[in-house]
């Protein structure tokens, strides 16, 4: 028996970042990759043997983003505009973002400017860690 349900996301640790889809039950998901793009494949295949955690979605809202997702437009990837987090707003909410994106790329501008102001690499080291935190959860 699988440990979710469709409409659940699902997240694999990716490098730095968490790689997502949407579960759309029978052991696919939807999810989006730079070489395939937005398309449904096996729960093997989003693994690649990497444990998978699961962020449930409520019963009120699970059969809008499974219908969400079962209907996306099959985009492809681009990295700043469509990527995985792309793919799973879009099918939670009908809007698309990327919170991990938004956080790396405020972490790396938080960063970046504690360096050329303080000349501290620890300091710039957390600033980019909290400024990523911070910004990822908006």
């Amino acid at each position: 028996m699988n440990r979710y349900r469709p409409g659940d996301v699902l997240s694999r640790r990716k490098g730095i970042v968490m790689h997502r889809g949407i579960a759309l039950g029978n052991g696919q998901v939807l999810h989006n990759t730079p070489f395939s793009g937005e398309h449904v494949c096996s729960e093997a295949e989003f693994s690649q043997g990497h444990r998978i955690y699961v962020d449930e979605v409520d019963d009120a809202h699970r059969s809008a983003v499974v219908h969400r997702a079962r209907h996306s437009d099959g985009g492809g990837y681009h990295l700043l505009d469509n990527n995985c987090e792309h793919t799973v707003t879009r099918a939670l909410t009908g809007e698309a973002s990327s919170p991990q994106l938004r956080g790396m790329v405020g972490g790396l501008l938080a960063g970046t400017l504690v360096l050329a102001v303080t000349r501290s690499p620890a300091a710039a080291a957390a600033s980019f860690a909290a400024a990523r935190v911070w910004l990822s959860k908006l």
